[in-house]
C-alpha cells in the first residue's frame, strides 16, 4: 500500500500566491524576514519587485500593507502565527480591521506542531485574537487541495483575512477533481449519526482515522472538515446537533476561543440539547520537542478522538 502523499500547507500557500501573482499583478507580498520559512521567497523569487520584506517587524509590516490596501494592492503579508497575530495585534485591530481593508494575513508555524522552537513559537491563540476583530474571516486548511484554494478564496474576496499554515506536512486527502472551497461552508467528510467530529486544519485527518477506529467498534462517526472557524457554517453545525446529538470538536489549539467555543456558543444560543467535548491545547503552554511525539503528547491525534468519543 502507497504511503500517503505530505505537504505542508505553507508550501501550498506559496504555490497558490505564486500562481496568483502571474495572473493579478495587484498582488504585493510584504515578509517579516521570513520570506524562506513562510514560503513567500516562492513569490520574490518570481516577481521581485513586488516582494518587499519589511525585516523583523511585523507591527510595522501590518501597517504597511494596510496602506498598500488604500492604494488598490492586494497585500499578503506573512510571518510565523505568533508573531503575525501575537505582536502585530494592535496593528490589525486598528489599522486592518477597523477600516476593514482589504488585507490577506496568511500566518505559518502554528500551534503545536511547530515542535522544536517550542512554546515561544507554538501559536494556540491566534484564531481567539483574530475572531475577536470585527469583520475578521479566520481559516485554517487541511491538506494541500484546501490550502490553494483557500489561498485563491481569500484574494477574491474583498476585506480583511487570517489564513493559518503549518510547519509540518500533512496527508493531502482531497483529491476529488470537482473539489471547491467557499469561505464560511463546511465540509461532510465522512457521514454518520452516532456522534459528529468537527475539525480543522491538521485534525482533519485524525478525525476521519479515529471514525476508522470508530466504525471497527460499530461507532458511525461523521466527520465535518471546519476550514472556516469565521464565520461558522452554523447550519451545519446545528444540523450536526439535531441529528447526532453529541458533537467533539478537535482543533490544534487552546480550547479557549476556538473552533471548540464558536460550536459551543452555536449550539448554545439555539438551545439545542447535545453533549459536546472539546480536543484541543487544554490551557497550557507547549514545550519543544518532536512535531509527532507532541501532538500525542497533547492528546491531538486520532487515538485520543477515538477514546473521547467513546465517553460521550
Amino acid at each position: 500500500m502507497s504511503e500517503v502523499k505530505k505537504i505542508a500547507t505553507r508550501e501550498s500557500y506559496g504555490n497558490a500566491l505564486k500562481e496568483l501573482g502571474a495572473i493579478h499583478p495587484e498582488i504585493v507580498a510584504f515578509d517579516a524576514d521570513l520570506a524562506d520559512s513562510t514560503k513567500t521567497g516562492m513569490f520574490r523569487r518570481e516577481f521581485p519587485d513586488r516582494h518587499f520584506n519589511c525585516g523583523i517587524a511585523e507591527a510595522n509590516m501590518m501597517a504597511v500593507a494596510a496602506g498598500a490596501a488604500t492604494m488598490g494592492l492586494v497585500p499578503f503579508a506573512s510571518s510565523f502565527a505568533m508573531f503575525a497575530s501575537g505582536r502585530a495585534y494592535e496593528q490589525i485591530r486598528n489599522s486592518i480591521g477597523y477600516p476593514r481593508l482589504n488585507v490577506k494575513i496568511c500566518a505559518s508555524h502554528a500551534g503545536i506542531s511547530v515542535g522544536e522552537d517550542g512554546a515561544s513559537h507554538q501559536c494556540c491563540e491566534d484564531f481567539a485574537l483574530m475572531r475577536s476583530i470585527p469583520g475578521m474571516v479566520v481559516m485554517c486548511p487541511a491538506d494541500d487541495v484546501e490550502a490553494r484554494a483557500m489561498v485563491k478564496a481569500a484574494y477574491a474576496y474583498n476585506g480583511p483575512v487570517y489564513i493559518r499554515l503549518g510547519r509540518s506536512p500533512v496527508p493531502v486527502f482531497e483529491h476529488r477533481p470537482d473539489y471547491s472551497f467557499t469561505i464560511g461552508k463546511g465540509e461532510v467528510l465522512v457521514e454518520g449519526d452516532d456522534v459528529a467530529i468537527i475539525a480543522t486544519g491538521l485534525m482533519v485527518y485524525e478525525a476521519m482515522e479515529a471514525a476508522k477506529l470508530l466504525a471497527e467498534q460499530g461507532v458511525h462517526a461523521r466527520v465535518i472538515n471546519m476550514a472556516t472557524i469565521k464565520p461558522l457554517d452554523e447550519e451545519l453545525v446545528l444540523k450536526a446537533a439535531r441529528e447526532c446529538g453529541r458533537i467533539v470538536t478537535c482543533e490544534e489549539h487552546s480550547i479557549v476561543g476556538g473552533l471548540g467555543e464558536a460550536v459551543c456558543t452555536t449550539i448554545a444560543e439555539a438551545g439545542l440539547a447535545c453533549r459536546l467535548k472539546r480536543i484541543g491545547v487544554n490551557d497550557v503552554f507547549g514545550h519543544s520537542g518532536p512535531a509527532a511525539a507532541l501532538l500525542k503528547e497533547f492528546g491531538l491525534s486520532a487515538e485520543h478522538i477515538t477514546e473521547v468519543v467513546l465517553s460521550l
